[in-house]
């Protein structure tokens, strides 16, 4: 009888020790069941993890061409401009999200007194950034607070660069843009920079499903961030769009030169291509290996679903 009593107070306090552990977070089966398509690597929290050649290879794609292959697969939500960045510089990570709400005084009390109790400091928007790991890239709605809406200065967007080795996507502000500018590869895209600090506002998702303007950002997506805008990626779509984004390029050069040379018209490179016209692409690729490579194979199937 003790030995049963033993047992059922274990299995009660694992049951809330894994409760109040993932405090803010959906769980882990949640996630994995929202984003199922990905068959790759996951996180120890179920968030999906993107390789780190297709972040780097995701950074040499154009937005529109990415863009593209996601609206034909019906993917019509995933893109948001009219930010405010920092620099030019581009990024690409998987998605950490976070999610804020105008604070309530005994809701704010509470998430507090339970993130100190699972040995979280500082306020509440310093929260995900601790979790950062490199290659990921936060993104915070922030439901477009600006005067009091600053979720980050310069000594978090210090911490977040040092973490993760990228910067912030925040429908929010953030303040102290002047320190910022001067962290090399650095990057914020607000919706607007102000010198207050965080106010009347509280942590209140932290790797859950999140909005950004007429987005759904799900934890791992794939975040291109470019002087045009953001898009989101999700993460069982990544490689479909980026490797299609990088035939495009590779299809442009050689349209180019084809061109110029005479030895096809536009009408010829601009429409499915004979098995002529792939044989010679593929002749030509093998002179330019700082495109990258491709089979016969990968070309047929690329081909196969034109619709740019």
């Amino acid at each position: 009888m003790k030995l049963n009593v033993a047992i059922l107070f274990i299995f009660c306090f694992s049951c809330l020790f894994c409760t109040t552990s993932s405090a803010q977070t959906i769980s882990k089966d949640e996630l994995i069941f929202l984003t199922s398509e990905w068959k790759g690597e996951r996180f120890a929290d179920g968030r999906p993890k993107l390789p780190d050649n297709l972040l780097e290879r995701a950074k040499r794609i154009m937005i529109d061409d990415a863009w593209t292959v996601l609206k034909n697969e019906g993917y019509l939500n995933q893109y948001e401009g009219g930010w405010k960045r920092v620099n030019d510089t581009l990024m690409t990570g998987r998605a950490v999200t976070a999610m804020y709400m105008p604070s309530r005084p005994d809701v704010e009390k509470n998430i507090k007194a339970r993130g100190a109790s699972q040995g979280r400091k500082g306020n509440t928007n310093s929260w995900p950034i601790d979790m950062l790991t490199k290659g990921d890239l936060y993104v915070a709605d922030a439901f477009g607070k600006i005067s009091g809406g600053g979720i980050m200065g310069a000594t978090l967007a210090n911490s977040t660069f040092s973490k993760s080795g990228n910067g912030v996507v925040f429908d929010g502000a953030s303040r102290d843009l002047q320190e910022i500018r001067n962290i090399k590869g650095f990057n914020a895209y607000v919706r607007d920079f102000h010198p207050s600090f965080t106010e009347e506002m509280v942590l209140m998702g932290l790797n859950t499903p999140i909005r950004i303007g007429s987005v759904m950002v799900l934890p791992g997506d794939l975040v291109i961030a470019t002087v045009e805008g953001v898009l989101f990626v999700p993460a069982h779509m990544a490689e479909q769009v980026v490797s299609t984004s990088e035939f495009v390029i590779r299809k442009d050069q050689f349209g180019f030169e084809m061109v110029r040379t005479g030895k096809y018209t536009t009408g010829e490179i601009d429409s499915q291509w004979n098995d002529q016209l792939k044989t010679d692409f593929l002749k030509w690729l093998e002179k330019h290996p700082e495109l990258g490579k491709m089979t016969r194979a990968e070309v047929d199937k690329v081909m196969s679903k034109r619709t740019w």
